[in-house]
């Protein structure tokens, strides 16, 4: 990869005085033997779908295959243009949004996984509403991208990013993570900023497990999205105020996967424990499988 830890990402950064995004651009353009326009033009590709499958998921016609969900994301937006949200307007809008590209998912749409299918709203939804807030450019998106690709492989070649392998800290936090990292850099902050806040976001979510309902990643997976969004972008207003973590993001990341391997197997993805072990949750399971839905 050309770094070995979100440590040595942040101090080529901070010697270079540059993003953490170049640093990921260069490694990547190494190990890959692409382009730098290569790399670019692909990473405009990912967002134009998150984009598309952000707009796609505001729509309240969309359903789930299962019928399980859908059209929570309209629901929110609307209240949100409506003011009647507590949170405010700017959470609101962000965890619409990655409920959106979530619910797009389980209807079996375009999405792009950001670290995985089941976390895939985290990530466009900070940066889109972020980017909104700071009047971003086109490139400055672009290259928040890369920042989160750096964080995510150092994830996955440490831990893992996988319901099944850790449970969803794994997947919805390591994209709040990403996300958080992403976030930071996306509003102007610099590369220590960007660790503490993925090592906020990532230490909030640490022991989440995976228990999908009836095996399908739509309950909890989707309202996890958000929560995932809002951790995100408390972590970054964390870390831009000077809040730093005491627990260094690498220390963080070991911890997420000590705990992801001390799990027990029912709670990573089988559907065998937690929520998917309900009363609620087998009667439904039942349904679907005797295609009462």
């Amino acid at each position: 990869m050309g770094f070995v830890s979100v440590a040595d990402l942040v101090e080529k950064a901070l010697a270079r005085q540059s993003k953490i995004a170049e640093i990921v651009i260069e490694a990547e353009m190494e190990g890959s033997s692409r382009t730098r326009e290569e790399l670019i033009a692909q990473m405009e590709d990912n967002w134009e779908v998150m984009l598309a499958s952000m707009e796609r998921g505001l729509n309240k016609n969309i359903r789930s295959k299962s019928g399980l969900t859908g059209g929570d994301a309209y629901k929110l937006d609307q209240a949100r243009q409506q003011q009647q949200t507590v949170s405010g307007p700017i959470m609101a809008e962000a965890v619409a949004r990655a409920m959106a590209v979530a619910e797009v998912n389980s209807a079996m749409g375009k999405i792009v996984a950001a670290p995985t299918a089941g976390s895939c709203g985290i990530l466009p939804a900070v940066l889109y509403v972020i980017g909104t807030q700071v009047n971003a450019k086109r490139e400055d998106i672009i290259n928040a991208l890369f920042t989160a690709a750096g964080v995510g492989a150092i994830v996955g070649s440490k831990a893992f990013i996988a319901g099944a392998a850790g449970g969803c800290q794994a997947e919805v936090g390591t994209a709040s993570c990403m996300a958080a990292v992403a976030g930071v850099e996306l509003a102007g902050g610099d590369p220590e900023q960007a660790a503490h806040a993925g090592a906020m976001a990532m230490k909030n979510l640490l022991g989440l497990v995976c228990d999908p309902v009836a095996g399908l990643v739509e309950v909890p997976c989707i309202k996890r999205n958000a929560i995932g969004t809002a951790n995100a972008l408390i972590a970054v207003d964390m870390a831009l105020a000077g809040i730093k973590s005491v627990i260094p993001i690498d220390d963080t990341i070991s911890a997420m996967r000590e705990v992801g391997l001390s799990m027990p197997v029912s709670l990573k993805e089988t559907a065998g424990g937690g929520l998917a072990n309900t009363p609620c949750a087998r009667a439904l399971e039942e349904k679907l499988n005797l295609g009462d839905f």
